[in-house]
C-alpha cells in the first residue's frame, strides 16, 4: 500500500507495507479479520506464494476462495468446504425423495377420483362365472388390491384363485 495505513496483512505481521505488497489490494487495512482467518488456516507465506503464482486478474477471486475456506475450516476443522457440500448436497436429496413422495401421493389422489372407465364387455360375466365355478370359489377371490389411500401401506393384497389338493387342503 505504501501509504499511510499499512495493508491488514502488513498490520498483522507487523511489518512495513511496500509500494507492490502483493497483500494490499485484497486485505484492506479496514477489514484486518479478512486477513487473519487466511493467515490463521494458510500461513502469509502460503498465501503470497499462491497470489505470486496467478494471473492478476484471478487473484481477486482466489483471495476471495480462500477466505470462504478459511472460515469453513474455522467452524468444521476436519471438512471445512466439504463437510458444507456434503451438507447441502445431502439435503437436495431428501428433498427430491419428499418432492417424489409428494408427487406419488397427488397421483394417487388422481387416480381416486378418476371414474372408472367401462370395459368393453365380451360376455366377460359368462367366463369368469364358469371359472369360478370350475374352481369352487365365491367371485370375490380372483383380484388382487393395491391401497392407494394410504401410501405407507402400500402392499398387495392376494386375493388369488385358490386351489384343493387331493387331499382336501386349500393350496395357492
Amino acid at each position: 500500500m505504501g501509504g499511510n495505513s499499512p495493508c491488514a496483512s502488513c498490520k498483522l505481521l507487523r511489518r512495513r507495507c511496500a509500494k507492490d505488497c502483493i497483500f494490499a489490494p485484497y486485505f484492506p487495512s479496514d477489514d484486518p479479520h479478512k486477513f487473519a482467518i487466511v493467515h490463521k488456516v494458510f500461513g502469509a507465506s502460503n498465501v503470497s506464494k499462491m497470489l505470486q503464482e496467478l494471473p492478476v486478474q484471478q487473484r481477486a477471486d482466489a483471495v476471495s476462495s480462500l477466505v470462504y475456506e478459511a472460515n469453513a475450516r474455522a467452524r468444521d476443522p476436519v471438512y471445512g468446504c466439504v463437510g458444507a457440500i456434503s451438507y447441502l448436497q445431502n439435503q437436495v436429496s431428501q428433498l427430491q425423495m419428499q418432492l417424489a413422495v409428494a408427487q406419488a401421493e397427488i397421483l394417487c389422489i388422481q387416480m381416486q377420483q378418476e371414474p372408472m372407465l367401462p370395459t368393453p364387455q365380451l360376455d366377460q360375466e359368462d367366463v369368469k362365472s364358469s371359472f369360478l365355478h370350475n374352481n369352487h370359489l365365491p367371485s370375490h377371490h380372483h383380484h388382487q388390491y393395491l391401497n392407494f389411500a394410504n401410501p405407507s401401506t402400500n402392499v398387495i393384497h392376494d386375493y388369488s384363485l385358490k386351489r384343493e389338493s387331493i387331499f382336501g387342503d386349500i393350496v395357492s
